[in-house]
């Protein structure tokens, strides 16, 4: 596999069925190093050591984080699993990237976690852009993540910097123009 597909196949593993090749991640999402070779080598889908060191460290985004002999995804789980990381204060304003066809839902709903365990923000426009065109024609949302934490709203930043939050009602969102 080259790194894009092993990243995307790790982060299937890790963030969503690590029962595909039949581990288990611990209550924080953590896997020993030498489980996961073993079982991704079990499975047909074998790499090195040096290689899925290769894909956390060239990772443009950052998914993964390895410390003391295991591997966890930073964030964009489905599965239930406590990060440990602690609420902060986040900055003034948040970004969001999402399709155009998808406007009319988060003004109705707001920003909802669907089938992972946060919403994700980003600190500036660029990666909100990144993402919302990953999913058709992109639309940035401007979050006023310092009013939703001055009205008690948590938030909490990941180990790759991503913020994560439970939640965005509309009334916390401006819509930037769609782009191209």
């Amino acid at each position: 596999m080259n790194n894009k597909k092993t990243s995307k196949f790790l982060s299937l593993i890790l963030r969503h069925k690590p029962e595909t090749i039949g581990i288990e991640l611990d209550e924080n999402g953590w896997v020993d190093i030498p489980v996961l070779l073993e079982a991704l080598t079990s499975s047909g889908h074998g790499i090195s050591l040096e290689e899925l060191e290769a894909v956390v460290n060239d990772n443009d985004k950052q998914r993964f984080i390895i410390s003391d002999g295991r591997i966890r995804a930073n964030q964009g789980h489905s599965i239930d699993i406590a990060l440990g990381l602690e609420a902060k204060t986040p900055p003034q304003a948040l970004f969001h990237g999402t399709a155009t066809r998808f406007l009319e839902q988060i003004k109705q709903n707001g920003l909802l976690k669907m089938s992972r365990q946060h919403v994700h923000l980003s600190t500036n426009e660029e990666t909100a852009r990144s993402v919302g065109v990953r999913h058709g024609k992109p639309v940035i949302l401007v979050v006023n993540s310092e009013l939703m934490y001055s009205d008690g709203y948590e938030f909490i930043l990941s180990d790759n910097g991503v913020w994560l939050v439970d939640s965005v009602p509309f009334k916390y969102i401006d819509v930037i123009s769609p782009t191209t």
